[in-house]
């Protein structure tokens, strides 16, 4: 086993946990329906839920929001921001958000009719409900390998250029308003995008006219993986691959609770000086004026700062290094995970895990109840709860190809201790994996269910 990698940091703030007894937990999850969305946060002993927000911020960081500027309009931090954006994105147009999810949907609500297409290397569930909810089709035309577990293969993200090109051309340009890249992708494992692939992209896009759009909140562990994983990139800093990825985009969408490295906030940039004037149309009606985008100032001088700290290599090397370092301690106890590993989680292939679980009595939901139970650490399913949809025709339900449960580690927040306390817990789980059971729905909402549901063992 690899040794664990050096914290390029020291701890001056701690936050205590309060431990809880398995009792107490078998209660609060029978109370809130088993869905740890509804499980209290103080009622967690470790958690691995998601990695968006969840960052422990710097000293830089907290200095810079005491210098923070609430003037309602123009205030200083947003040109540092500003700065910041340029240097790395690139883009001559932008706005902040107060988070990713706005951003997003006013890329949709300004591009997208009833009908239309978005291709995709994977949509994540608020991207496609974003596109669904709009009358549209999201597309997943990720490589034959990201849907396979076990394959190896550098850059399981990249999007599959044959099946971009026939999308497009059996849909028709006059029904895509852009293509998408999701880097890193989250969907499918938090998996890399080669810069080979972005440009393979592009050049397909601009072929057929259509902009190129990143969800870009993994973008400088994206940046990473290229350094260490594509040729020709080895000497090349993560700023600078951001850089040349950035501009092959017409545009992003950004949700920085990721590598932002902050609690809150998100960003939209574009090069089309005529959508960002409808853009801010919409900004100011829904999130504030422009220089501000629904955040304080304090919070646009921690994004600030938080975009630089995010792309310094130190920080990415022990970043990859300890998600790959949980990922390493359950694979060599036969845990099945999704293999490589990719940048902010390990991910569990639930099909492995729990064969004798039917996709439709939710395996992830199982196993993130009884990981629960036995350890206080809440993941994420990925799964038939989060991205099984009724066929629009039949009605028959279509459950997705990859049952995944997702264990996200927030950044610099947890030790190597806390890791190897969770790796234990889930190699004891999967020891005595027979003795789990499915769960069935009791309730669920119209869309995005996983986020509401309540269920039930089945009795």
């Amino acid at each position: 086993m690899a040794d664990y990698p050096f914290e390029p940091f020291r701890i001056k703030v701690v936050e205590p946990i309060r431990p809880n007894t398995a009792e107490e937990r078998t209660r609060i999850l029978r109370e809130a329906g088993y869905n740890l969305f509804a499980v209290r946060a103080e009622d967690i002993l470790i958690d691995l839920f998601t990695d968006s927000g969840t960052t422990a911020m710097s000293d830089g960081q907290w200095a810079g929001m005491m210098q923070g500027d609430e003037a309602y309009a123009g205030c200083r931090n947003y040109y540092h921001l500003e700065e910041v954006q340029r240097s790395i994105f690139g883009m001559p147009y932008f706005v902040p958000t107060h988070q990713g999810r706005p951003a997003e949907t006013m890329l949709m609500d300004l591009t997208i009719s009833e009908g239309d297409v978005i291709p995709n290397n994977m949509h994540f569930d608020s991207t496609e409900a974003n596109v669904v909810v709009r009358g549209g089709k999201a597309m997943n035309l990720a490589i034959d390998e990201a849907w396979d577990p076990q394959a190896h293969h550098p850059f399981k993200g990249n999007m599959d250029i044959a099946k971009l090109r026939r999308c497009i051309e059996e849909t028709g340009v006059e029904s895509i308003p852009f293509v998408m890249i999701t880097v890193t992708n989250n969907t499918g494992a938090g998996q890399p995008v080669s810069m080979e692939n972005i440009r393979a992209v592009k050049e397909v896009a601009e072929e057929f006219g259509l902009p190129l759009w990143f969800d870009a909140a993994r973008y400088a562990e994206n940046a990473y993986f290229v350094k260490v994983r594509e040729p020709g990139y080895e000497h090349k800093s993560p700023v600078e691959i951001a850089q040349e990825m950035f501009a092959l985009a017409d545009g992003f969408v950004m949700s920085c609770k990721k590598d932002g490295l902050v609690n809150i906030g998100g960003l939209f940039g574009t090069r089309d000086a005529e959508l960002f004037e409808r853009a801010k149309v919409l900004m100011i009606l829904r999130e504030g004026f422009l220089t501000y985008g629904g955040l304080a100032g304090r919070d646009l001088e921690a994004l600030a700062r938080g975009l630089m700290e995010g792309v310094d290599e130190s920080y990415l090397a022990y970043r990859i290094e300890q998600t790959k370092y949980l990922g390493d301690r359950l694979s060599e106890a036969g845990v099945p995970i999704f293999e490589p590993v990719g940048g902010h989680a390990v991910y569990l292939d639930m099909k492995r895990f729990l064969p004798h679980i039917p996709q439709n009595l939710f395996p992830g939901v199982a196993f993130t109840a009884r990981l629960y139970v036995e350890a206080g650490v809440r993941a994420v399913e990925l799964g038939s709860l989060a991205f099984a949809h009724p066929d629009p025709t039949t009605g028959e339900m279509r459950y997705p190809a990859l049952e995944l449960v997702r264990l996200a580690l927030p950044r610099r927040v947890y030790t190597q201790k806390h890791v190897d306390y969770v790796a234990d817990a889930i190699v004891k789980i999967y020891e005595e994996r027979e003795k789990l059971e499915g769960l069935e729905l009791l309730w669920e909402a119209p869309l995005m269910r996983h986020f509401t549901a309540k269920l039930a063992p089945v009795s």
